[in-house]
Protein backbone atom coordinates (compact mmCIF):
# COMPACT_ATOMS: atom_id res chain seq x y z
CA UNK A 1 0.00 0.00 0.00
CA UNK A 2 1.16 3.58 -0.51
CA UNK A 3 2.29 5.49 2.55
CA UNK A 4 -0.47 7.27 4.45
CA UNK A 5 0.89 10.64 3.30
CA UNK A 6 0.38 9.75 -0.36
CA UNK A 7 -2.79 7.64 -0.17
CA UNK A 8 -5.32 10.52 -0.22
CA UNK A 9 -3.73 12.39 -3.15
CA UNK A 10 -3.30 9.10 -5.01
CA UNK A 11 -7.01 8.42 -4.60
CA UNK A 12 -7.80 11.89 -5.91
CA UNK A 13 -5.75 11.24 -9.05
CA UNK A 14 -7.35 7.82 -9.47
CA UNK A 15 -10.89 9.18 -9.22
CA UNK A 16 -10.08 12.08 -11.57
CA UNK A 17 -8.73 9.83 -14.32
CA UNK A 18 -11.58 7.36 -13.86
CA UNK A 19 -14.08 10.19 -14.34
CA UNK A 20 -12.31 11.31 -17.51
CA UNK A 21 -12.19 7.78 -18.87
CA UNK A 22 -15.87 7.16 -18.16
CA UNK A 23 -16.82 10.41 -19.90
CA UNK A 24 -16.38 8.92 -23.37
CA UNK A 25 -20.11 8.20 -23.52
CA UNK A 26 -20.91 11.86 -22.87
CA UNK A 27 -18.36 12.98 -25.45
CA UNK A 28 -19.84 10.64 -28.05
CA UNK A 29 -23.19 12.35 -27.60
CA UNK A 30 -21.60 15.57 -28.89
CA UNK A 31 -20.16 14.08 -32.08
CA UNK A 32 -22.40 16.24 -34.30
CA UNK A 33 -22.43 19.34 -32.09
CA UNK A 34 -20.13 22.28 -33.04
CA UNK A 35 -16.75 21.34 -31.59
CA UNK A 36 -15.27 24.68 -30.56
CA UNK A 37 -18.49 26.30 -29.37
CA UNK A 38 -19.47 23.24 -27.36
CA UNK A 39 -16.09 23.06 -25.65
CA UNK A 40 -16.17 26.82 -24.99
CA UNK A 41 -19.53 26.45 -23.23
CA UNK A 42 -18.19 23.48 -21.28
CA UNK A 43 -15.18 25.37 -19.92
CA UNK A 44 -17.18 28.55 -19.28
CA UNK A 45 -19.67 26.65 -17.10
CA UNK A 46 -16.81 24.84 -15.34
CA UNK A 47 -15.05 28.15 -14.66
CA UNK A 48 -18.21 29.61 -13.12
CA UNK A 49 -18.59 26.56 -10.89
CA UNK A 50 -14.98 26.71 -9.73
CA UNK A 51 -15.09 30.47 -9.10
CA UNK A 52 -18.30 29.97 -7.11
CA UNK A 53 -16.54 27.36 -4.95
CA UNK A 54 -13.64 29.78 -4.49
CA UNK A 55 -16.04 32.42 -3.19
CA UNK A 56 -18.03 29.95 -1.09
CA UNK A 57 -14.86 28.84 0.67
CA UNK A 58 -13.97 32.50 1.25
CA UNK A 59 -10.62 32.13 -0.43
CA UNK A 60 -9.12 35.37 -1.75
CA UNK A 61 -8.89 36.00 -5.45
CA UNK A 62 -5.18 35.99 -6.33
CA UNK A 63 -4.24 38.01 -9.39
CA UNK A 64 -1.71 36.00 -11.40
CA UNK A 65 1.60 37.64 -12.15
CA UNK A 66 2.47 38.18 -15.84
CA UNK A 67 4.61 35.04 -15.73
CA UNK A 68 1.80 33.01 -14.14
CA UNK A 69 -0.73 34.41 -16.62
CA UNK A 70 1.49 33.30 -19.48
CA UNK A 71 1.79 29.82 -18.02
CA UNK A 72 -1.98 29.62 -17.45
CA UNK A 73 -2.53 30.62 -21.08
CA UNK A 74 -0.13 27.90 -22.19
CA UNK A 75 -1.87 25.39 -19.92
CA UNK A 76 -5.26 26.23 -21.42
CA UNK A 77 -3.90 26.13 -24.97
CA UNK A 78 -2.33 22.69 -24.51
CA UNK A 79 -4.03 20.68 -21.79
CA UNK A 80 -7.56 21.97 -22.46
CA UNK A 81 -8.04 23.45 -25.94
CA UNK A 82 -5.25 21.56 -27.68
CA UNK A 83 -6.07 18.18 -26.22
CA UNK A 84 -9.76 18.41 -27.13
CA UNK A 85 -9.03 19.49 -30.70
CA UNK A 86 -6.25 16.96 -31.33
CA UNK A 87 -8.32 14.03 -30.08
CA UNK A 88 -11.34 14.91 -32.22
CA UNK A 89 -9.25 15.48 -35.35
CA UNK A 90 -7.10 12.40 -34.75
CA UNK A 91 -10.15 10.11 -34.66
CA UNK A 92 -10.99 11.28 -38.18
CA UNK A 93 -7.70 9.88 -39.49
CA UNK A 94 -7.07 6.98 -37.10
CA UNK A 95 -8.95 4.33 -35.19
CA UNK A 96 -9.97 5.53 -31.71
CA UNK A 97 -8.15 2.54 -30.23
CA UNK A 98 -4.87 3.67 -31.76
CA UNK A 99 -5.38 7.25 -30.53
CA UNK A 100 -6.08 5.91 -27.04
CA UNK A 101 -2.97 3.75 -27.14
CA UNK A 102 -0.78 6.70 -28.15
CA UNK A 103 -2.24 8.96 -25.44
CA UNK A 104 -1.74 6.05 -23.05
CA UNK A 105 2.00 6.66 -23.24
CA UNK A 106 1.52 9.70 -20.99
CA UNK A 107 2.94 7.95 -17.88
CA UNK A 108 6.20 7.26 -19.72
CA UNK A 109 6.48 10.86 -20.92
CA UNK A 110 5.93 12.22 -17.42
CA UNK A 111 8.33 9.73 -15.81
CA UNK A 112 11.08 10.47 -18.34
CA UNK A 113 10.54 14.22 -17.94
CA UNK A 114 10.94 13.98 -14.18
CA UNK A 115 14.05 11.84 -14.56
CA UNK A 116 15.60 14.41 -16.89
CA UNK A 117 14.75 17.27 -14.56
CA UNK A 118 16.22 15.49 -11.55
CA UNK A 119 19.24 14.34 -13.58
CA UNK A 120 18.92 10.81 -12.30
CA UNK A 121 17.13 7.77 -13.67
CA UNK A 122 14.01 7.04 -11.59
CA UNK A 123 14.20 3.36 -12.49
CA UNK A 124 11.18 2.21 -10.50
CA UNK A 125 8.93 4.99 -11.77
CA UNK A 126 10.07 4.43 -15.34
CA UNK A 127 9.40 0.70 -15.02
CA UNK A 128 5.96 1.36 -13.54
CA UNK A 129 5.14 3.87 -16.28
CA UNK A 130 6.19 1.43 -18.99
CA UNK A 131 4.06 -1.31 -17.38
CA UNK A 132 1.00 0.94 -17.20
CA UNK A 133 1.49 2.01 -20.82
CA UNK A 134 1.76 -1.61 -21.95
CA UNK A 135 -1.50 -2.33 -20.14
CA UNK A 136 -3.18 0.59 -21.88
CA UNK A 137 -2.04 -0.69 -25.28
CA UNK A 138 -3.50 -4.11 -24.49
CA UNK A 139 -6.81 -2.59 -23.42
CA UNK A 140 -7.08 -0.24 -26.38
CA UNK A 141 -5.59 -2.61 -28.92
CA UNK A 142 -3.95 -1.52 -32.13
CA UNK A 143 -5.75 0.20 -34.97
CA UNK A 144 -4.99 1.68 -38.33
CA UNK A 145 -4.01 5.25 -39.04
CA UNK A 146 -2.57 7.41 -41.77
CA UNK A 147 0.51 9.58 -41.11
CA UNK A 148 -1.63 12.60 -40.27
CA UNK A 149 -3.63 10.56 -37.78
CA UNK A 150 -0.45 9.45 -36.02
CA UNK A 151 0.82 13.03 -35.90
CA UNK A 152 -2.46 14.27 -34.42
CA UNK A 153 -2.44 11.46 -31.84
CA UNK A 154 1.10 12.45 -30.89
CA UNK A 155 -0.13 16.01 -30.47
CA UNK A 156 -2.84 14.79 -28.12
CA UNK A 157 -0.19 12.90 -26.14
CA UNK A 158 1.94 16.04 -25.83
CA UNK A 159 -1.07 18.06 -24.67
CA UNK A 160 -2.03 15.43 -22.11
CA UNK A 161 1.48 15.54 -20.65
CA UNK A 162 1.43 19.35 -20.66
CA UNK A 163 -1.81 19.25 -18.67
CA UNK A 164 0.30 18.17 -15.70
CA UNK A 165 3.78 19.51 -16.44
CA UNK A 166 2.73 23.10 -17.20
CA UNK A 167 0.54 23.23 -14.09
CA UNK A 168 3.11 21.98 -11.56
CA UNK A 169 4.92 25.35 -11.03
CA UNK A 170 1.57 27.13 -10.59
CA UNK A 171 0.19 24.95 -7.79
CA UNK A 172 2.45 26.19 -4.93
CA UNK A 173 1.36 29.81 -5.25
CA UNK A 174 -2.15 29.57 -6.71
CA UNK A 175 -3.42 26.21 -5.48
CA UNK A 176 -5.49 23.56 -7.23
CA UNK A 177 -8.77 25.48 -7.16
CA UNK A 178 -7.41 28.68 -8.68
CA UNK A 179 -5.33 26.87 -11.31
CA UNK A 180 -8.39 24.87 -12.39
CA UNK A 181 -10.63 27.95 -12.51
CA UNK A 182 -8.11 30.24 -14.22
CA UNK A 183 -7.20 27.63 -16.83
CA UNK A 184 -10.86 27.14 -17.72
CA UNK A 185 -11.31 30.90 -18.02
CA UNK A 186 -8.30 31.12 -20.33
CA UNK A 187 -9.56 28.29 -22.54
CA UNK A 188 -12.90 29.96 -23.34
CA UNK A 189 -11.65 32.85 -25.55
CA UNK A 190 -9.20 30.50 -27.26
CA UNK A 191 -12.00 28.16 -28.28
CA UNK A 192 -14.29 31.02 -29.31
CA UNK A 193 -11.62 32.42 -31.64
CA UNK A 194 -11.00 29.00 -33.16
CA UNK A 195 -14.75 28.51 -33.58
CA UNK A 196 -15.12 31.83 -35.37
CA UNK A 197 -12.28 30.95 -37.73
CA UNK A 198 -13.54 27.43 -38.43
CA UNK A 199 -16.26 26.74 -41.00
CA UNK A 200 -19.75 26.16 -39.70
CA UNK A 201 -21.69 27.66 -36.78
CA UNK A 202 -20.04 28.43 -33.48
CA UNK A 203 -23.05 27.21 -31.48
CA UNK A 204 -26.31 25.39 -32.05
CA UNK A 205 -29.41 24.67 -29.99
CA UNK A 206 -28.53 21.42 -28.19
CA UNK A 207 -30.85 18.47 -27.95
CA UNK A 208 -31.76 17.14 -24.52
CA UNK A 209 -29.04 14.50 -24.83
CA UNK A 210 -26.44 17.04 -25.93
CA UNK A 211 -27.42 19.43 -23.12
CA UNK A 212 -27.04 16.65 -20.55
CA UNK A 213 -23.66 15.71 -22.02
CA UNK A 214 -22.43 19.32 -21.91
CA UNK A 215 -23.57 19.71 -18.30
CA UNK A 216 -21.84 16.48 -17.27
CA UNK A 217 -18.61 17.39 -19.05
CA UNK A 218 -18.60 20.88 -17.55
CA UNK A 219 -19.43 20.07 -13.93
CA UNK A 220 -18.14 16.54 -13.32
CA UNK A 221 -15.43 15.91 -15.92
CA UNK A 222 -13.98 19.42 -15.84
CA UNK A 223 -14.72 21.19 -12.56
CA UNK A 224 -14.62 18.18 -10.24
CA UNK A 225 -11.99 16.09 -12.03
CA UNK A 226 -9.64 19.05 -12.57
CA UNK A 227 -9.77 19.94 -8.90
CA UNK A 228 -9.14 16.35 -7.83
CA UNK A 229 -6.31 15.91 -10.32
CA UNK A 230 -4.39 19.07 -9.48
CA UNK A 231 -4.87 18.48 -5.77
CA UNK A 232 -3.26 15.05 -6.07
CA UNK A 233 -0.63 16.24 -8.52
CA UNK A 234 0.61 18.86 -6.06
CA UNK A 235 1.24 16.18 -3.43
CA UNK A 236 2.73 13.21 -5.30
CA UNK A 237 4.34 14.83 -8.34
CA UNK A 238 3.81 14.52 -12.07
CA UNK A 239 5.57 11.17 -12.58
CA UNK A 240 3.53 9.27 -10.00
CA UNK A 241 0.28 11.08 -10.75
CA UNK A 242 0.80 10.33 -14.42
CA UNK A 243 0.55 6.61 -13.71
CA UNK A 244 -3.16 7.09 -13.11
CA UNK A 245 -3.66 8.09 -16.75
CA UNK A 246 -3.68 4.33 -17.28
CA UNK A 247 -7.06 4.24 -15.53
CA UNK A 248 -8.73 6.18 -18.35
CA UNK A 249 -9.09 3.25 -20.77
CA UNK A 250 -9.95 0.94 -17.87
CA UNK A 251 -12.81 3.23 -16.83
CA UNK A 252 -13.91 3.64 -20.45
CA UNK A 253 -13.97 -0.13 -20.92
CA UNK A 254 -15.88 -0.68 -17.68
CA UNK A 255 -18.46 1.94 -18.70
CA UNK A 256 -18.89 0.41 -22.15
CA UNK A 257 -19.35 -3.06 -20.66
CA UNK A 258 -21.89 -1.73 -18.14
CA UNK A 259 -23.87 -0.10 -20.95
CA UNK A 260 -23.67 -3.21 -23.11
CA UNK A 261 -21.82 -1.52 -25.98
CA UNK A 262 -18.64 -3.57 -25.61
CA UNK A 263 -17.85 -7.11 -24.52
CA UNK A 264 -15.15 -8.41 -22.19
CA UNK A 265 -12.13 -9.67 -24.12
CA UNK A 266 -9.03 -11.54 -22.94
CA UNK A 267 -6.65 -8.81 -24.06
CA UNK A 268 -8.70 -6.17 -22.22
CA UNK A 269 -8.60 -8.22 -19.00
CA UNK A 270 -4.85 -8.77 -19.40
CA UNK A 271 -4.33 -5.06 -20.01
CA UNK A 272 -6.31 -4.14 -16.91
CA UNK A 273 -4.25 -6.51 -14.77
CA UNK A 274 -1.02 -5.15 -16.24
CA UNK A 275 -2.13 -1.57 -15.60
CA UNK A 276 -2.93 -2.44 -11.98
CA UNK A 277 0.50 -4.03 -11.52
CA UNK A 278 2.14 -0.91 -12.89
CA UNK A 279 0.22 1.28 -10.46
CA UNK A 280 1.18 -0.96 -7.55
CA UNK A 281 4.83 -0.88 -8.57
CA UNK A 282 4.82 2.90 -8.89
CA UNK A 283 2.93 3.66 -5.67
CA UNK A 284 4.30 1.15 -3.18
CA UNK A 285 6.81 2.47 -0.66
CA UNK A 286 10.33 2.04 -1.96
CA UNK A 287 11.28 -1.01 0.15
CA UNK A 288 8.20 -3.04 -0.86
CA UNK A 289 8.45 -2.00 -4.50
CA UNK A 290 12.10 -3.06 -4.54
CA UNK A 291 11.09 -6.53 -3.37
CA UNK A 292 8.30 -6.67 -5.95
CA UNK A 293 10.67 -5.64 -8.74
CA UNK A 294 13.49 -7.87 -7.46
CA UNK A 295 15.69 -4.91 -6.59
CA UNK A 296 17.76 -4.27 -3.49
CA UNK A 297 17.65 -0.50 -3.57
CA UNK A 298 14.84 1.00 -1.48
CA UNK A 299 15.71 4.69 -1.81
CA UNK A 300 14.19 5.55 -5.17
CA UNK A 301 11.63 8.24 -6.00
CA UNK A 302 12.63 10.43 -3.08
CA UNK A 303 11.31 8.21 -0.28
CA UNK A 304 12.97 7.25 2.96
CA UNK A 305 13.15 3.73 4.38
CA UNK A 306 9.62 4.00 5.78
CA UNK A 307 8.12 4.94 2.44
CA UNK A 308 7.70 8.60 3.40
CA UNK A 309 8.66 11.37 0.99
CA UNK A 310 12.07 12.84 1.74
CA UNK A 311 11.84 16.48 2.82
CA UNK A 312 13.44 17.78 -0.36
CA UNK A 313 11.12 15.63 -2.54
CA UNK A 314 7.97 15.76 -0.42
CA UNK A 315 5.92 17.98 -2.68
CA UNK A 316 6.11 20.63 -5.30
CA UNK A 317 5.30 23.28 -2.68
CA UNK A 318 8.25 25.10 -1.06
CA UNK A 319 8.36 24.32 2.65
CA UNK A 320 8.73 27.98 3.56
CA UNK A 321 5.72 29.09 1.53
CA UNK A 322 2.68 26.83 1.97
CA UNK A 323 0.26 26.89 -0.88
CA UNK A 324 -2.88 28.99 -0.33
CA UNK A 325 -5.00 26.35 -2.02
CA UNK A 326 -8.43 25.03 -1.34
CA UNK A 327 -7.72 21.35 -1.31
CA UNK A 328 -5.63 18.89 -2.33
CA UNK A 329 -6.91 17.94 -11.08
CA UNK A 330 -8.07 16.27 -16.21
CA UNK A 331 -10.16 17.42 -18.36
Amino acid sequence: MPSSASLAPALRCAVAMSIVGASIVASAALSTYPLFGGQAVRYAVAALCLLAVLRWRRLPFVLPSPRQAGRLTALAATGLTGFSVFVVLATRHADPSLVGAVVGATPVVLAVTQAVRERRPAVRTLAAAATVTAGVVLIEGFGSADPLGLALAAGALACEAAFSLVAVPLLPSLGALRVSAYACCAAVPQLVVLGLLAPGPLLAVPSAEELAALAYLAVVVTAVAFLLWYGGLARIGAARAGLFAGLMPVAALATSIALGTEAVTPHAVAGTVLTALGLVLGLLPARRAAVLAGRANDHEDGEDRRGRPRPEKAAVRPAAAPAPRASGPAR
